[in-house]
């Protein structure tokens, strides 16, 4: 394994972001979820025990599906409240359109120390002492303001309602809690899913990627600075109607938002939740500076993006209905395949091949 091919393959094989079936016991809720079908028969369409984007189900004897997704940026608060609140609420509604739907509403949590107490945000914030020179000094008031700001202005931006939530002061850790659910409407005809479907299919990308979010390749060491991702407002809402406006054509067969390591997470996911391999030219990808790196391509965790998956035949229908709102970045970077791995090139280089299921030395390696 080269120093990309690790970092992508603990994220995926070992990190609990993508593994939290290894910490939490989602047989339970399978077994509650059998039980509550027989009172409610067919009402969970998309459960816990999919692990795709988010969850999708029918209110009893109410027409459409509705789709929910929870999601938490605690750490990342810490040194970018304002950024880190709002990414995390724009990736839980990336997460609903993702499912072929709106995000219409949102309930967010926050826990923190006592209001008056002085917290440090900024690089030197799990440090208890700033010896950069550039964080701030602030009460946890102050920040649980910055943090409310960055949810209600992604949410101004989506046009989604805040309805509700939770706050505590009873937090004594240096990370506050920031957690949101988004509940949305499905505009498809039946759930999207983020498993491959067919190989041949082509991989279509929406929205520019950048160096930002890079916290997979930072934690691997193969960049010295950490950037935390983003909030990208007017591109979010850009991404979402182009996504819907793709969605309208009825020709796309799966569909990924662009979270944790970022491309290469949601390519490698999809390939294996369906079983299939792909292949993805990472300079085809739109990007935001022309000195971005093929590993920073493949991993940073830009915001405002989606994949989706085509047959070969509608690619051009598919691409012309994304760029009809306000010319849109889009591009096809790859395909599915038949292979049991995927393969992610650079002009014409090979940087990267990720297994769909790595062999028992390799997992020790990664766990080293």
């Amino acid at each position: 394994m080269n120093k990309v091919e690790k970092a992508l393959m603990h994220a995926l094989f070992v990190h609990l972001h993508h593994n939290t079936d290894k910490a939490i016991d989602f047989g339970l809720f399978k077994q509650l979820n059998e039980k509550v079908n027989q009172t409610w028969p067919s009402a969970l369409l998309v459960g816990p025990d999919a692990n795709d984007d988010a969850a999708v189900f029918k209110l009893p004897d109410r027409e459409g599906l509705v789709v929910a997704k929870m999601e938490s940026h605690c750490s990342p608060c810490v040194t970018s409240p304002y950024d880190s609140a709002a990414t995390g609420a724009g990736g839980a509604m990336r997460d609903v359109v993702a499912m072929g739907a709106r995000p219409v509403f949102l309930l967010d949590f926050i826990g923190t120390r006592p209001l008056e107490e002085e917290v440090i945000v900024g690089p030197c914030g799990f440090d208890g002492e700033c010896t950069c020179g550039q964080c701030q000094v602030m009460t946890s008031k102050d920040r649980i303001n910055l943090m409310l700001k960055g949810i209600a202005d992604m949410c101004s931006s989506m046009d989604v309602f805040v309805v509700g939530g939770g706050f505590s002061t009873s937090f004594s850790d240096i990370v506050p809690a920031v957690v949101v659910a988004v509940i949305g409407h499905q505009v498809t005809e039946k759930p999207l899913t983020k498993s491959a479907k067919s190989a041949g299919d082509k991989i279509i990308i929406i929205g520019e990627t950048g160096t930002d979010g890079n916290d997979t390749l930072f934690r691997a060491g193969l960049v010295d600075t950490l950037k935390p991702a983003v909030a990208l407002f007017n591109e979010e809402r850009q991404t979402m109607e182009t996504t819907l406006a793709a969605f309208k054509t009825g020709k796309i067969k799966a569909c990924s938002d662009l979270g944790a390591a970022g491309i290469g997470a949601a390519v490698c996911e999809s390939a294996r939740f369906g079983g299939l391999g792909a292949r993805v030219d990472l300079g085809a990808v739109p990007v935001k500076a022309q000195d971005i790196t093929p590993e920073e391509i493949m991993i940073c965790e830009t915001q405002a993006r989606m994949l989706l998956q085509v047959e070969p035949d509608h690619v051009d229908e598919v691409l012309a209905a994304i760029r009809s709102y306000n010319g849109a970045a889009a591009a096809v970077i790859g395909e599915i395949t038949d292979e049991d791995h995927i393969v992610f090139t650079f002009k014409g280089e090979q940087v990267a091949v990720i297994p769909n299921h790595p062999s028992p030395e390799q997992l020790k390696e990664l766990s080293n």
